[in-house]
């Protein structure tokens, strides 16, 4: 709930473009996955898959704001 509302500032405040937003976004979500995933004991699988999903978008969102 709290990513969602802060997206909306982003696309609001600053103007950024949805794909911007969610490129940011998207890492943070899935790492905040995996950390639940840690603290209720699930199996190391569910911890990883999301960390492992994080980092193409985040090397993508680096890609995308080196050539901005």
């Amino acid at each position: 709930m709290i990513l969602l509302l802060e997206g909306g500032w982003l696309m609001r405040s600053r103007g950024w473009s949805a794909v911007a937003v969610a490129l940011r976004l998207v890492p943070g979500a899935c790492m905040v996955l995996a950390v639940r995933a840690a603290l209720t004991g699930m199996p190391w699988p569910w911890v990883a898959l999301p960390l492992a999903a994080s980092f193409p978008v985040h090397v993508a969102d680096l890609v995308r704001s080196r050539r901005a």
